[in-house]
This record gives C-alpha cells, structure tokens and sequence, in this order.
C-alpha cells in the first residue's frame, strides 16, 4: 500500500469524524442525540464492529487517527468481547469491560467477520488473526451446508440453536462473506454468498417482492411474526423495503466479484435486483404524503411503520448506485440524486450527524432508534460511488490507495 492518502467525499471524513467520539476503554459506545457517548446502553458487539469496519475504512484512505482506532476496535474484538469460556463473541459487555450475560447471534458474528476483513485489508494488527477466528466460528457454528443458509441465534455455550431463522442476519452474513471472500481470495465464501441470495430471491419472488423476514427452521416463511410488536429495530413485522434494496445492492456485489473472478453471473442476480429496487420504490418511497421511504409494509402493500428511518433510504442510494453502475440507465442515477436530496434536507443534521430516525412528517423522532449510534450505513453510501462493485469495500479502497 502506497503512502498516498485517498481523497475521501467531504461527508465521509465528517461522517468518521463524529464517529471519534464513540470511543471509550474498552470499545465503542452508542451515541446519543447529542453524538455523545449513551452510558445507559451497553457496549454492543454489532457496533464494536461496525465502528471498527468503519474507522478501517478510514484507516485505509489515510484519514488522520483513523488506524489507531480500528486497531482498538479490533483489540476490543480480540479481548472483551471474545468470550473466554465459550466458542464465540459476547453480543455485550459493560462499560467496565464485563460480559453481559445474554444469547449469541448471527447478525453480530457477521459483523466480527466483516470488521475483521477490513482490519486485514487496513493492515490492523491482530486482523489477521480475528479474521481466521471469525471464519472459523462461522464454519463450525453459523453454516448450514444443508440449508444453504445460517442460523440465527444459539444460547451462551453455543450448545442449543434457536428454532427462529431470519433474513435479516443471513444478508448481513453474505456483506461478510463477501468481504471475507475480497480480503482472502477464497470462492467458498463468494460460492456461499451467492447461495443465500439465490435463495433470498426466490422467497422474495414468491411473495410479490415482499421479501419475509421470518421464518421457522425448516425455512418457511412466518409472515405473521411479531405482529403485535411492528416497530422491532431488528424483527418487526411484515416486509421491510430497505432490506429489498440491501439485497438488490449484494446481489450486484455478487455479481460484479464473479466477473472479477473470470466467472458467469447467473443473470437473476441483475434482474432481481432490478425488481426488488423497483418494488421498494413502489411500495416505500412517498407513498403516504410525504417524501421518504417507510419501515415497513403488509403483505399486500400497504404502509405498517411509516416511520422514516436513515438506514433504508442510505441503502436505497446504495441500490440506485449499484444499479446505474450496473446498467448505465439513467434512471437510478435520478433516483440517487432524488434520495440525495432528501438526506440534505431531513436527514443529515450538521456534516456528520445523520439522523437515524424521523416521523412520517420528517420530524426528528426516536421511537425505534434513539440517538446516532453509529456511520456505517451512511458511509457506505457516500463511499459506494466512488468505488467499483466488485471488490468488497476495504479492499476495494486498498487496491484505490495501491495505485497511488
């Protein structure tokens, strides 16, 4: 990696700027508000990572600070949050740098994989090493050869599996299978990654686009699933739109690592990904007076949480991006710009301070996601459109400051 320093877009170094703040002793806090660190919350495995992911990203563009702090993101990984007595990560620790007693999941894990991948593709000491300790608990513990798909949840002693399957934490696992894949040259990760999508098409195309987020073990859908709770930041009910287009943007990944690797793309992973921005249009983007795209949908439809929350229309720009990229139509580069506009005006606070929740009127709320807990969402967009599809993130970012 040459010394030259790579000239981030003005947001994200303000995005990774606000994020410093998140640091204490032993990882990375949630922030609130304010952008001050919340000590009523927990330190969270899936935002140790993510901020690590992040400042990784940082680190490899050359912004000033940012290695030192993905080197204490990873060493938190490899220290507190690893669990000692047991296969795997804590999904919490204390301020004070204790576990927290509570289940394993799958959505952080993919998280300790993707941070690691970019700790590896940053140079982050002691990245290497999580990285091969990530994999390896996804081999032993998460995969389901079978299923073509992983689990979701396992008791402290990762002994028991919870009977409850979601697509939540399987797309979160094909973003790390394919970082994996980009930082170690390895296709069974890339050959998984498109697996779970494929399968995640057809669910979607089975229900109108209306991809389930719920599901029992043997995988059939469970679309009455937390009916009475719809607003759940991680399991709420019916269909998620900002989910259609995260899975419409990996699918594109997907797509353009398999070109890079010399291989044939199946060529539903361009036409689903197409019809699933589509459907997200429709269906969540200004459909009930004002701008914006809502949480959720019912299964014929219509809005359920109109609630606008920052991470699906980050992921909307990151789908309309991919897309143009993709195809060359017009069209989503307009869609981008749209949602671009709509981020300037209701979404970002000050350089930095996105808002990650507001009420269908567009007006700061809290409801679901209190406070700005972390960038990665945001930075991701701001980043993509500067970056080739294919590889991951990092090492895409690396192979940019490789060639000065």
């Amino acid at each position: 990696m040459s010394a030259a320093h790579l000239p981030l877009p003005p947001e994200a170094v303000a995005l990774l700027d606000f994020a410093r703040a998140s640091r204490v002793a032993h990882g990375f806090a949630h922030l609130d508000a304010h952008g001050e660190p919340d000590p009523a919350k927990p330190l969270e495995l899936w935002i140790n990572c993510r901020m690590t992911h992040s400042f990784a990203l940082g680190a490899i563009a050359g912004v000033e600070g940012c290695a030192e702090l993905a080197a204490h993101g990873t060493a938190a990984l490899a220290g507190v949050f690893a669990d000692d007595d047991h296969p795997g990560w804590h999904s919490a620790v204390g301020w004070d740098g204790l576990p927290v007693p509570g289940e394993k999941e799958a959505y952080a894990h993919a998280f300790v994989v993707l941070a690691a991948s970019s700790a590896v593709a940053a140079g982050i000491a002691g990245g290497e090493a999580l990285l091969a300790l990530a994999l390896d608990a996804q081999e032993r513990f998460w995969w389901r050869e079978d299923d073509g798909m992983v689990v979701d949840r396992y008791d402290r002693a990762m002994r028991v599996v919870d009977p409850y399957r979601g697509i939540n934490a399987t797309m979160h696992t094909v973003e790390a299978y394919l970082a994996a894949a980009g930082v170690t040259g390895d296709d069974r990760w890339l050959d998984r990654a498109l697996r779970m999508t494929e399968r995640a098409m057809g669910f979607a195309r089975a229900h109108a686009w209306r991809l389930p987020e719920h599901y029992d073990e043997q995988w059939r859908p469970v679309l009455d699933y937390n009916r009475d709770r719809p607003a759940d930041p991680f399991r709420p009910f019916g269909a998620t739109p900002g989910h259609w287009m995260e899975w419409a943007r990996l699918a594109l990944h997907i797509r353009a690592e398999l070109g890079l690797r010399g291989r044939a793309a199946p060529s539903w992973l361009l036409e689903d990904a197409v019809a699933l921005f589509d459907a997200a249009l429709w269906e969540g983007w200004d459909v009930d007076g004002a701008p914006g795209f809502v949480y959720t949908v019912d299964w014929e439809g219509a809005p359920v949480v109109r609630q606008r929350m920052h991470w699906v229309v980050c992921e909307g720009i990151g789908a309309a991006v991919a897309l143009e990229k993709a195809t060359g139509e017009d069209r989503f580069a307009d869609a981008a710009a749209v949602f671009w506009e709509y981020v300037g005006r209701y979404v970002i606070e000050r350089p930095g301070a996105w808002r990650h929740e507001l009420s269908p009127r567009n007006e700061p709320a809290g409801d679901t996601w209190p406070g700005k807990p972390d960038v990665y969402h945001a930075l991701q967009a701001v980043l993509l459109p500067g970056l080739p599809l294919a590889p991951a993130f990092a090492p895409a970012l690396a192979a940019q400051r490789a060639r000065g």
